[in-house]
């Protein structure tokens, strides 16, 4: 009976319908028709007898980006909303210039893990795990050097050198999202100042003041 059983779980465990995972493409492409009407989970197919080079093509990533804001940084993202030829391809990049002492700030992206290769100057990076631990995984980096940031956690970049720097990010999503944690000060509408000073157990003033400050955005 014991083998009977153990062979059973074998089989499960074997089983491709148990080993769920994302199915295999169905075609070569799918290039995004953004002019569709139609809501789908990601875009609608272009007609492939459409398709040129230019879906699959993005000019510009050599080009740095400006790091003339309060946080000394910019992302320059690289998403199926500009090669329309990523859509169902499950990656993206992006660009990251850092000014001296830039940051980028803590985020998540919820649909995506993200690896970072630094191209140029140093960089404090780092993640916060998950509760009840909340422990911080934090690591410099040089030039060469590769760090993963695992899906949905919040991460963050710090240039500690009076250098710029720069690195380049890869995605495991099409479209990964941002979420900042100052979003939860900088939504729209916004968020009751009562709700917030409750949660963080602070004067109403101080989420006053810290809403009117989280209005802008290091994306482009």
């Amino acid at each position: 009976m014991a083998s009977a059983m153990l062979i059973v779980v074998l089989l499960a465990i074997a089983s491709p319908l148990v080993l769920a995972s994302d199915p295999g493409s169905l075609q070569d492409f799918c290039v995004a028709d953004k002019a569709s009407p139609v809501l789908v989970n990601g875009f609608v197919c272009k007609n492939p007898m459409d398709v040129n080079a230019g879906d699959f093509f993005y000019s510009g990533l050599n080009k740095p980006g400006n790091t003339n804001n309060r946080l000394g940084s910019n992302v320059t993202v690289v998403d199926v909303n500009k090669i329309a030829g990523l859509n169902t391809l499950g990656i993206s990049l992006a660009r990251v210039d850092y000014a001296p002492f830039g940051v980028n700030p803590p985020h998540m992206h919820p649909r995506a893990t993200e690896i970072l290769t630094v191209i140029e100057g140093t960089l404090l990076v780092g993640f916060i795990t998950s509760n009840p631990q909340n422990r911080l995984i934090s690591k410099v980096l040089n030039a060469g050097d590769v760090f993963v940031f695992p899906q949905g956690l919040i991460h963050f970049q710090f240039n500690r050198g009076n250098k710029k720097a720069v690195a380049m990010a890869r995605l495991g999503s099409q479209n990964p999202g941002r979420i900042e944690a100052k979003d939860v000060f900088g939504s729209n509408p916004k968020i009751d100042a009562s709700v917030l000073a409750k949660a963080f157990q602070v004067d109403t003033k101080v989420i006053d003041y810290l809403q009117n400050q989280f209005g802008m955005n290091n994306n482009n």
